[in-house]
């Protein structure tokens, strides 16, 4: 092993585990619950023992949270891994992007879909030529027996940003049936 390689880099998860502990431990930081015989268990240290440097500062954890069969989630489950699968500019995964419309949209919507494709000569999921920075799924309510589903697309960084909205039309057994720029409402 040399010395840039990626595993000579970075801690090992035990020793960050470990380095916790201790630095756990020296704080005075009670003990919560018995000791598991786990490798697998990182002790949680508190957001002041962490020290914060000026390439990472110390920040609160992100979390997504998602819930089984819920249309916001499945939307954004499906927008999260299309771009994955578009976006990997080294290895874009077509089949993946390809399985992931046949799984969430409806044969009639795919059919529409890849004739606007043709006739505007970009990616009809994404409304662009190009793979978004960013994303954000919002619920915009119920539509009859369907559900209206808000996606901000944001391409770009810093201050060339620009901002996409789409609205997502959910049928009632959880396939996208549409994706319009204008609302439905």
């Amino acid at each position: 092993m040399n010395r840039k390689s990626p595993a000579r880099r970075r801690p090992s998860s035990l020793r960050v585990a470990a380095v916790g502990l201790v630095l756990a431990v020296g704080l005075g930081v009670p003990a919560q619950g018995p000791a598991q015989a786990s490798g697998h268990t990182a002790a949680k240290v508190p957001a002041a023992a962490k020290p914060a440097t000026a390439a990472q500062p110390a920040t609160a954890p992100k979390s997504v949270t998602g819930t089984s069969g819920h249309v916001v989630t499945r939307v954004a489950d499906f927008y999260g891994a299309y771009i994955d699968a578009k976006g990997d500019y080294d290895n874009p995964d077509a089949a993946l992007a390809k399985a992931l419309r046949t799984h969430y949209l409806t044969p009639d919507f795919a059919k529409r879909l890849a004739a606007w494709e043709e006739k505007n000569g970009a990616d009809g999921v994404l409304r662009a030529q190009n793979v978004p920075t960013r994303w954000t799924v919002t619920d915009n309510d119920t539509l009859g027996h369907a559900h209206e589903v808000t996606v901000t697309l944001t391409f770009g960084s810093g201050k060339n940003t620009q901002e996409t909205k789409l609205f997502v039309l959910v049928e009632r057994y959880n396939h996208i049936s549409d994706i319009a720029t204008k609302s439905a409402h």
